[in-house]
């Protein structure tokens, strides 16, 4: 059973529509009156017996978050559920699994180098990958205007996997 849902982005303004805070606008739109509180290196909230985080931490540093929340609740690796940009996965491709390879996510390695291990349960949200240009650049992009339009198409999505994955792991959707 998920106990610890965890939603990867990056603090600040400048990052709050980005490709990489797609975690966090998943956050916002599932729990749009939780009472968030700053812990363990981010923003904590619970939904029932479930326990919400947003690390606050860069992306390249979310492990510590999870870490000491892990810690201070005593989770296993296998009642942890992330959710993520993904940028192996066309926009609209959504996947929940367990484990897997982390396609260069440096919020996914930053949870496994803290956690010591990579079978934990994700919600990877396909973003697209760059024609041209540099990775590190296009996840800190907005959405195209096309995207834009499709994006709460895609968090609605999102949000009915979250609510499916305590009954059924993995999945995989494709909304556009």
């Amino acid at each position: 059973m998920v106990k610890l849902l965890v939603f990867l982005g990056n603090p600040g303004k400048v990052y709050a529509r980005t490709r990489h805070n797609v975690g966090w606008m998943v956050a916002e739109h599932r729990h749009p009156q939780a009472r968030w509180s700053e812990k363990f290196h981010g923003l904590v909230s619970s939904d029932n017996s479930t326990k919400l985080l947003k690390p606050s931490t860069y992306m390249n540093e979310s492990g510590r978050s999870v870490r000491a929340c892990m810690d201070f609740y005593g989770y296993a690796i296998d009642e942890i559920l992330v959710v993520h940009d993904d940028l192996e996965l066309p926009f609209g491709t959504l996947r929940l699994q367990k484990g897997g390879g982390l396609g260069g996510h440096n919020g996914l390695k930053s949870i496994r180098a803290h956690i010591q291990s990579d079978q934990f349960f994700r919600l990877r949200i396909g973003i697209g990958r760059p024609q041209h240009g540099s990775v590190a650049s296009f996840v800190l992009e907005r959405f195209t205007p096309d995207e834009e339009i499709s994006l709460p198409l895609v968090i609605d999505l999102a949000e009915k996997m979250l609510t499916d994955a305590y009954s059924s792991l993995p999945v995989t959707n494709t909304l556009v």
